[in-house]
């Protein structure tokens, strides 16, 4: 049983976020890496609590394997980013007429081998090689993705609020439809909804009617809902900078037979995928788990459609999307504290798709959803529990 729970929990604290850059510096000494640059990133943010958005001017920190914690800033932000500092670190500051590219260099020295955050931008990395060789620069992705992709029990109870507060969005969303009504008017409820109950407004919201739910994404106008439409609304928002993603689809009015027949593949999909991630299972073989029910049901083989256009599922965190990914290829093994969505759509193109996503994160045990699957076609929210009353 999912329950609801209308008080947020703790926002990570200090003592995780040193835990963090304890399990970092592990691996660096592991690697032979002294110091790893993390950008304007939301790994700037996991580790150091950090928050900043990107840009074309450097923020971030270098994380060193003695133990030390440097800040990177325009001299012009300084004030703002020491309130938000909340681990204690040097902060290194640049002029805009000054290169911070040779203040990363001189501060790590002229045979100090450095890891450079994924996620920066590829011109700040060639602004980098400018200053460092490439022989001293290393990727500092498999440094970090084994500790962000395993989340602690602070991290989940954040996903498992912010994707509850989303559940009952898409339940009060539903309740409100009527005809004539434009998927934008429904975007803009969203997003209020999302704030009301706590959350920081949409991270995303898609709002498909009729045969623009045969487009993953959604079409590019703003189609107004009609009797017998199909409805799919894909959306999330964030608690504590993490995500919540939930997509649900049902009709406005009755359902045709084909529909009927689509929604039950997808519901037997989706179940044959959780029933898949067991400990040590590789990611790839939930894809499969997908596939093969979908198959069963007559749609695909592989991306084939009718059938399923894109992967089974991916990892989720601070980035809605973020490895490891539910696809053929990814071998990773499925371990405790990972987490993932649960989506293999079904497109019946140029008439209608179906998609129900829903989370889970690995226990020792197995996996556990976050959010209850849909109920069923006719009656998408019977079991969802009632939010509580503020």
């Amino acid at each position: 049983m999912v329950s609801m729970s209308a008080k947020a929990p703790a926002p990570i604290g200090v003592a995780e976020r040193q835990g963090r850059l304890t399990g970092l510096r592990q691996g660096m000494e592991a690697a032979g890496v002294e110091t790893v640059l993390l950008g304007s990133t939301s790994s700037l943010r996991y580790f150091t609590g950090l928050d900043w958005y990107a840009s074309e001017r450097l923020v971030g920190a270098l994380v060193h394997a003695s133990g030390d914690l440097d800040y990177i800033t325009p001299q012009f932000e300084l004030e703002k980013v020491e309130g938000l500092i909340s681990l204690p670190g040097e902060i290194l500051t640049w002029e805009e007429d000054e290169s911070p590219w040779r203040l990363v260099a001189e501060r790590i020295g002229p045979t100090g081998r450095m890891a450079v955050d994924e996620r920066m931008a590829l011109g700040m990395y060639r602004s980098l090689r400018a200053e460092i060789d490439d022989a001293r620069l290393a990727d500092a992705g498999p440094l970090i993705h084994p500790l962000r992709s395993r989340k602690s029990p602070a991290e989940i109870a954040q996903m498992r609020h912010a994707k509850a507060i989303t559940l009952e969005v898409h339940r009060r969303a539903h309740l409100q439809l009527h005809a004539g009504q434009r998927a934008s008017e429904v975007v803009r409820f969203i997003d209020d909804q999302h704030r009301a109950l706590g959350g920081s407004g949409n991270s995303f919201c898609i709002v498909s009617f009729g045969e623009d739910t045969s487009l993953p994404h959604g079409g590019e106008g703003d189609r107004a809902l009609a009797q017998g439409d199909v409805v799919l609304i894909d959306t999330g928002t964030r608690i504590d900078g993490y995500s919540s993603d939930i997509t649900r689809t049902y009709v406005f009015g009755e359902a045709t037979p084909e529909v009927r027949r689509v929604w039950e593949a997808e519901k037997r999909a989706q179940a044959a995928a959780f029933e898949a991630a067991r400990p040590g299972a590789a990611c790839e073989a939930v894809d499969a788990a997908a596939r093969r029910s979908l198959e069963v049901d007559g749609f695909g083989p592989g991306y084939s459609l009718p059938g399923l256009p894109h992967r089974t599922g991916h990892g989720i965190g601070l980035d809605i999307h973020e490895g490891p990914y539910l696809v053929k290829g990814d071998t990773t093994p499925l371990a405790t504290g990972m987490c993932f969505s649960n989506e293999p759509m079904i497109v019946v193109p140029g008439r209608f798709g179906v998609r129900l996503e829903d989370h889970f994160h690995m226990t020792d045990a197995g996996p556990e959803w976050f959010t209850r699957p849909q109920h069923s076609l006719d009656e998408p929210f019977a079991d969802v529990p009632a939010w509580p009353e503020r």
